[in-house]
């Protein structure tokens, strides 16, 4: 253990080298670390318990096993990929224990990853392996196991405590908890144990976030008492007690952010938009066809009252396909109206802009005529404000919008131009949020001019509750969960064509039988031609097959099984006039089978269509699956989603689709899609190419934790905004706001 005098001259902030020596540069291009505090902040990824470890004796095949093994041959092949093509590699190991062997096979597509590979586990070695087990040619094997290295008599050394001593790879020495670290082909795992395991004898004061009482209430560990704990457990009880501690510290920062960015909203001041009686909101709300479902009207009322107060409404408005999220919004648009300001809707693409345009004008009726022929007498005008709008048409909807003669302004990137200028923007909908960045939003906010407008973000995708309090935490949330009257079930299939190839014919016959009916139907493909179009990105499965693309599908089936129905294509490369004039044709009933890419994802809305058919289902995601298919069923007609897939049953990518298939339920499927996924996806974290600043706390799982710390930390912000009595944790908060993951939280 290093004396007081040595460990007073390593800080939380002192250099990596100071504890990783020559290793330190490996680590920080391997990870990014720069500190002893970032180091410390690896945590491993895996706690594995000696006594649990098994008997290559008593082992079975399917069986999950973790086994510490010596190498007792390992050999590189080379060989040729038929599948993929090219050159590829393969790493046969035989380890044993005392009394059994067993094979362990790596496959590696990159030659320095299977030399790196070689060299780390080669004969004489010790290391533990985990996987499954399974077959090759009758014997038992591991194929690609999780795997550490606890070194041999020879090892590089890495500034720690210099070579690997050859008695480290007996069983008595191994600890009773083994800590399995993330690792790259240039770090391993055992190398930043050596580092971490100085650092922790050597650092001096580990900064304390949490306040006395907090701890004290809590009956959390000491922050330092923390970290020794959870890279160097007794039992599972000290790491336990450690990741309890260490978790409600992330969960703490961010809230703490989160509360500041909340506090500083609630101080700005903005011109409140209450509206006036018997303006247009009365008026449309006095001709709805259709009355209000409660969730809308409740969601509408705490929306209305954001816009009557002195300070800026960010608030986040989630909800199921067809919840009626464009009523709420467009309610409020005209609130703002009335008080004498303008509304401008932000959509993704042309299709949904062109589609919002044409619904608002719809349902406003006469009122959407503002000083117009025909119009209503103190009406308002809604214009339309895209790329691709020809030069007069362009004029035209921006000296409407510079004048203030349209009170709506509906459009897509075009709105953010620095020539695009509104009279008195006081309002700005942001519909579909995740297509525009912080940056995008932030440009249409700014043509208020004076106050800052109120802003209400809109999205489709489901967000758990603790997501959007971890990554919208700065907007206050209002959900649509049910769906307005008339909308039908919808019910979902999986047609898996390697399994059972006819069930494809069965479902172009359905489509048939929906066209006979008098009904619609989408066909979606994952690309548009090409093979590098870049229509989805790949799959997790097999990405070496070939996707089904509109620009084949569509003549495929007008010449084949749909021969002599209406059948028609629309994707992104189509001149925008076309486009519009296609899904007119649609809605219109012109059209009897649609074949798309997802350009039909979000917005569009034929009542008419009742069917829709995805080839290559794998390909997408479980929320934009969810999306696609609720563009049917919305007339008050059954609707049927056929999930066309060429992957194998037990597959990823199967219980992805089986999931979807299994349930309406976009909450439930949202949390399926992110378990799916990485934590730090969820971040943005792989956006920014950091990692995210979450390690231990999961935004899905620790919901209780996230709660009582966003209670705490709104105390404590309120009590102290600028954090001067915390000058531990406005640190921490410091650095969190200023870093890469700043951008990925600040929604609004």
């Amino acid at each position: 253990m290093a004396g007081p005098a040595l460990r007073s001259t390593i800080t939380w902030d002192s250099k990596l080298a100071t504890v990783a020596g020559t290793g330190a540069a490996k680590i920080e291009k391997a990870f990014g670390y720069r500190t002893v505090g970032d180091l410390l902040q690896h945590y491993p990824r895996r706690w594995v318990d000696k006594g649990s470890l098994s008997d290559l004796g008593a082992i079975e095949p399917d069986e999950h096993i973790t086994v510490i093994a010596e190498v007792v041959r390992s050999k590189l092949h080379s060989y040729t990929d038929r599948r993929r093509g090219g050159l590829a590699f393969r790493l046969e190991v035989v380890v044993a224990t005392e009394d059994h062997q067993l094979s362990v096979t790596y496959f590696d597509k990159k030659k320095h990853i299977a030399g790196w590979r070689e060299q780390t586990i080669r004969p004489g070695s010790t290391g533990l392996f985990a996987g499954k087990v399974g077959t090759f040619r009758g014997q038992l094997q591991l194929t690609n196991p999780q795997n550490q290295m606890f070194g041999t008599s020879g090892e590089e050394d890495v500034g720690t405590a210099g070579a690997a001593d050859e008695a480290a790879t007996h069983w008595d020495s191994i600890p009773q908890l083994i800590t399995i670290y993330p690792a790259t082909s240039t770090v391993q795992s055992w190398q930043v144990s050596e580092a971490i395991a100085l650092a922790l004898d050597l650092v001096g004061e580990v900064p304390e976030l949490l306040p006395e009482s907090v701890r004290t209430e809590h009956d959390f560990v000491s922050a330092r008492q923390a970290l020794r704990w959870l890279h160097r457990p007794d039992s599972w009880a000290q790491k336990e007690a450690a990741a309890r501690r260490l978790r409600f510290d992330e969960a703490f920062v961010t809230q703490a952010v989160l509360a500041q960015r909340r506090a500083a909203l609630m101080a700005q001041a903005a011109e409140p938009r209450a509206g006036r009686d018997g303006g247009l909101l009365d008026r449309f709300d006095a001709r709805l066809p259709f009355t209000l479902t409660d969730g809308q009207q409740e969601v509408s009322r705490a929306v209305l009252g954001d816009l009557a107060a002195g300070h800026p409404m960010h608030r986040l408005l989630q909800g199921e396909v067809g919840s009626g999220k464009t009523v709420v919004a467009l309610r409020a648009m005209l609130r703002v109206v009335d008080s004498g300001g303008q509304a401008a809707l932000l959509a993704p693409t042309e299709v949904l802009a062109q589609q919002h345009h044409r619904s608002i004008t719809a349902m406003l009726g006469d009122l959407a005529a503002g000083g117009m022929l025909g119009g209503a007498a103190d009406g308002t005008q809604v214009a339309l404000l895209t790329g691709s709008l020809g030069a007069a048409a362009r004029r035209e909807a921006m000296l409407d919008a510079a004048s203030g003669e349209a009170g709506i302004v509906i459009g897509t990137h075009a709105l953010l131009e620095d020539k695009v200028q509104f009279a008195d923007l006081g309002f700005v909908v942001v519909d579909e949020q995740h297509r525009f960045g912080v940056e995008q939003r932030a440009a249409l906010a700014a043509k208020s001019g004076g106050s800052p407008p109120h802003v209400l973000v809109m999205t489709a995708t489901p967000i758990p509750r603790t997501v959007a309090m971890t990554v919208f935490g700065d907007l206050e949330t209002s959900t649509l969960s049910e769906l307005p009257a008339g909308r039908a079930p919808i019910q979902t299939s999986v047609v898996p064509v390697a399994d059972q190839p006819g069930w494809l014919e069965r479902g172009f016959a359905r489509i048939r039988e929906e066209v006979a009916a008098g009904h619609q139907v989408y066909v979606v493909c994952p690309r548009i031609g090409g093979a590098d179009d870049g229509t989805v990105p790949p799959a997790d499965s097999d990405d070496s097959r070939p996707m089904a693309s509109v620009e084949d599908v569509a003549p495929m089936l007008a010449e084949g099984p749909l021969q002599g129905l209406r059948v028609e294509m629309l994707h992104g490369r189509l001149a925008p006039d076309r486009k519009d004039e296609v899904m007119r044709r649609f809605a219109g009933g012109e059209i009897d089978v649609l074949v798309s890419t997802t350009v039909i994802e979000v917005g569009v809305d034929v009542a008419n269509a009742t069917m829709m058919m995805i080839f290559d289902a794998d390909r997408f995601g479980v929320s934009q699956l969810h999306q696609l298919r609720g563009r049917v069923g919305r007339g008050g007609f059954p609707g049927l989603c056929l999930l066309v897939t060429g992957i194998e049953d037990g597959a990823p990518a199967r219980e992805r689709l089986d999931a979807v298939a299994s349930t309406t339920d976009g909450f439930e499927l949202s949390r399926v899609d992110l378990e799916q996924r990485r934590e730090g996806d969820v971040l943005g974290s792989s956006q920014s190419g950091r990692r995210s600043s979450l390690r231990l706390l999961s935004v899905l799982r620790d919901e209780d934790v996230i709660v009582e710390a966003r209670e705490i930390a709104e105390v404590i912000v309120a009590a102290d905004p600028d954090l001067h009595d915390h000058p531990m944790l406005a640190e921490q908060v410091r650095r969190l706001d200023e870093s890469d993951q700043a951008a990925f939280l600040e929604k609004g």
